[in-house]
């Protein structure tokens, strides 16, 4: 089993006709992702790259059966479109799209609210069950099955500790990049919660940084419950200045807050096994798992 998505996920792609839309689908569907259209006002009744396009999401859910969304849209038509892919009921939309405005993305959280739409991002590097389906940019090549979930705020730490595990042999049920913004849709603690439940995942790695609650959330969900499951943390940024944007927009830390060292002092009170970094990740899981 996997979380999110899996072999029969049906992808479409909000804005697949521009070159990161092309480029991303295309790596997709090479592959062997199921994607089945895309969507773009005014292309509807063309096709390209193979897959029928449509004017609207709901006409292409209509006639495809489509039940996940990639929304690869400039950031201030961002917001229109991840609305677009919840209203027409599609089950998780991903959205990879950098610096969606603010005012923007609480309109999404809205219209979220009350809806069975898992919103993946924006500012996302997508979700990835290897050999089952892509969505988004995460890389494939080092990606390998396996029985270990990954959620992150961090492309970049993601595709490291990836690649490290799986040149250890511990491949990966499903990985989710919740994205860098402050506002966005699930988080880690939504991603525990499913990881909880899927069988077929032995432990969690959560990959965290300064800024945001992320971190903080998901050692309050885990001390509220018997999670049953091993989760291994690593939280970088314990050296960024103070009060200084550090990359991600979510990645703020003001006056001490939100810095490195609290977060990793809840997680560990909540259980979770802390990595010192990047490279020790793998020991730390392999310690975990025995």
């Amino acid at each position: 089993m996997a979380i999110l998505v899996d072999k029969n996920t049906r992808v479409l792609v909000q804005g697949m006709t521009g070159r990161a839309g092309t480029f991303y689908t295309d790596q997709a569907l090479r592959y062997g992702s199921t994607y089945v259209a895309g969507v773009r006002p005014g292309r509807g009744g063309t096709r390209h790259l193979g897959l029928p396009m449509f004017h609207t999401v709901a006409e292409a859910v209509s006639e495809t059966e489509a039940n996940a969304s990639l929304v690869v849209v400039p950031a201030p038509r961002a917001a229109d479109a991840m609305i677009e892919a919840i209203e027409a009921k599609i089950g998780v939309v991903v959205c990879i799209t950098e610096r969606v405005p603010q005012h923007d993305m609480a309109r999404v959280k809205r219209a979220l609210a009350g809806s069975d739409t898992v919103l993946v991002g924006p500012n996302s590097q997508g979700i990835l069950t290897p050999d089952q389906c892509k969505i988004g940019v995460m890389p494939t090549k080092d990606a390998k099955a396996g029985r270990i979930g990954i959620a992150s705020r961090s492309a970049s730490l993601t595709s490291e500790v990836l690649a490290n595990c799986s040149a250890a042999k511990i491949g990966q049920s499903t990985t989710v990049g919740v994205g860098g913004d402050v506002l966005h849709g699930i988080g880690f603690q939504g991603c525990l919660e499913r990881f909880r439940d899927d069988p077929d995942t032995d432990a969690v790695v959560l990959i965290g940084e300064i800024g945001g609650r992320e971190e903080e959330d998901a050692a309050a969900y885990l001390a509220s419950v018997d999670y049953g499951k091993p989760v291994i943390g690593l939280v970088v940024g314990r050296h960024a200045p103070k009060g200084r944007r550090m990359g991600h927009a979510g990645t703020l830390s003001v006056f001490g807050h939100d810095s490195a060292e609290p977060k990793i002092d809840q997680l560990r009170a909540a259980g979770v096994l802390i990595a010192e970094d990047a490279s020790t990740v793998v020991d730390t899981v392999l310690q975990a798992l025995k």
